[in-house]
């Protein structure tokens, strides 16, 4: 795998984001077994106003979000509840994903909001949004159950609960 960090926020540096990425993204080709290959993925950590200001070029939503994706390749499943196509390598070998954004303040906020392990939330977000990019999405219902068990399967391997099961407080 190659990665390509771009911090902004220097914030990202106290969760050593490149790391994270590292264990998240191998994680998740692994389990798809894409692990082999010299795929290539874009992060860039970033703060609240710049994820807004991609969110609102990309997505016309004018509002921070935790996680956004840009695939390289078209690779959703046509049928709702089916696996996405895998990736190919170009003609040239180009093994691009594609790229995540991922914002500090809406992360740690959603952690501290939930009493989850910051670090914890950090490697699902990046689970998250590398099935992005392999062409997992959660808009209908069948597709975002086929996401979910998948992000399940993934963290349960790195040793992260269950981010859907709500535990009860004190």
């Amino acid at each position: 795998m190659i990665l390509d960090v771009v911090i902004e926020d220097g914030r990202w540096e106290t969760v050593a984001l490149e790391k994270q990425a590292e264990v998240a993204i191998a994680a998740t080709l692994d389990c798809l077994g894409l692990g082999g290959e010299d795929w290539e993925v874009s992060i860039l950590g970033c703060d609240d106003p710049r994820i807004a200001e991609l969110n609102a070029d990309f997505r016309q939503k004018s509002k921070a979000t935790n996680v956004l994706s840009w695939p390289a390749q078209e690779l959703a499943a046509e049928e709702a509840g089916a696996t996405p196509r895998e990736p190919e390598m170009d003609f040239m070998g180009d093994a691009a994903l594609g790229d995540i954004a991922i914002s500090y303040d809406t992360c740690m906020a959603e952690a501290a909001a939930a009493g989850k392990d910051p670090l914890h939330h950090v490697q699902h977000l990046l689970v998250h949004g590398t099935l992005h990019l392999l062409g997992y999405d959660h808009i209908r219902d069948s597709d975002a159950t086929v996401m979910e068990t998948l992000e399940v399967r993934i963290l349960g391997k790195l040793g992260i609960p269950d981010p859907y099961i709500l535990e009860d407080g004190p």
